[in-house]
Order: C-alpha cells, then sequence, then structure tokens
C-alpha cells in the first residue's frame, strides 16, 4: 500500500466530511453508547479554518482517502464548524503555547495500517517547523490508544457540554516535540 500525502483544499471538503461520518459512526463504537455517538456529531467535525489555514492534511492509500487530521497555531483545541464546541481563532505563541492537533481521522476501511501515525508525524513536523515545542490535543477514547503509544501523555478528562442530555467523554493530552 502506497501511502502519500497532501494538504487538503477546500475541493476536498465533501469527501473529508463523508469520511468523519464513516470514522465517527464505525470506530468510536466499543468506546461510546450509541448515545454518544450520535452525539459525538456534535462535538466532533472538521474546522474548515484548517484548511484555509493550509495546516489540515490528508493520506491516500494508492490513491484513496484513507485519513485525515491537522493542527493549528490557534487557540481553538477541538470541534468542527457544525459542533457546539466554543471557537477560538486568537493566534499562538510558539514560545509559550502549544500547538494543537485537530481532526483525526481515519476511515473504517483502513484502520490498523499506520495512517493515524502517519498524519501524526506530518502535523507534528509543521508544527515544529513553524517553531512550536509542545502540540496538545482533544482525545476520543477510540483515539487515546494511538495517542498513547505516539507518547502523548493524559492532562485532564473532559466532558462534552450535554448534547440532548449526553455528554461525550474526552481526554486533553499533551507531547513535547
Amino acid at each position: 500500500m502506497a501511502l502519500t500525502h497532501r494538504l487538503a483544499t477546500e475541493d476536498d471538503l465533501p469527501a473529508l466530511n463523508a469520511l468523519m461520518t464513516r470514522a465517527i459512526e464505525h470506530l468510536q463504537q466499543g468506546f461510546l453508547s450509541p448515545d454518544q455517538v450520535r452525539a459525538s456529531h456534535k462535538v466532533m467535525g472538521l474546522d474548515t479554518q484548517l484548511v484555509k489555514d493550509r495546516t489540515y492534511f490528508l493520506v491516500e492509500a494508492d490513491g484513496v482517502l484513507a485519513g485525515c487530521g491537522g493542527w493549528s497555531y490557534r487557540a481553538t483545541l477541538y470541534g468542527g464548524d457544525d459542533s457546539v464546541v466554543a471557537r477560538e481563532p486568537a493566534r499562538l505563541d510558539p514560545a509559550t503555547d502549544a500547538a494543537k492537533v485537530r481532526a483525526m481521522y481515519t476511515d473504517p476501511a483502513f484502520i490498523r495500517r499506520g495512517i493515524g501515525k502517519r498524519v501524526l508525524e506530518l502535523c507534528e513536523g509543521a508544527a515544529r517547523d513553524a517553531g512550536f515545542s509542545r502540540v496538545e490535543l482533544m482525545g476520543t477514547l477510540a483515539g487515546v490508544p494511538l495517542y498513547s503509544a505516539s507518547g502523548y501523555l493524559p492532562v485532564e478528562d473532559v466532558l462534552s457540554a450535554p448534547i440532548d442530555g449526553v455528554q461525550v467523554p474526552l481526554l486533553r493530552m499533551e507531547k513535547r516535540l
């Protein structure tokens, strides 16, 4: 399987959103209740600011979209365009702040093939090149094993704001670059 990567463009948005929907629906099973999976669609998703900032990668396997994820020099830690999460577009200071790893998704047809690890490496490398010495992310329970294996340490257990009375458990994690 030949993996390639590139920065996402606005033309990729429909395919990225479809991949994210599949990932949330399938990969959160076993980690979240069915109600929490449904609520996850209002917690997770693509922040198109990442695409506009040219900090959002996609990985293709033999030309097929297999995964995606990005990093940000803005203060928003997680949440997509349609989520209930508050957005904070303020720019971070690489000397004092951690860059944010954001919106990591692997297509269910491509799990356990190194896609997530590849995306993390791309994000960390780009953040390092931009002068950041730390990164942080808000991990889903399904993503925590990958992040832990990649050197991320737990910082704080978080529950999302209630969505139709349901909260989604998350874990804020951090890594030194």
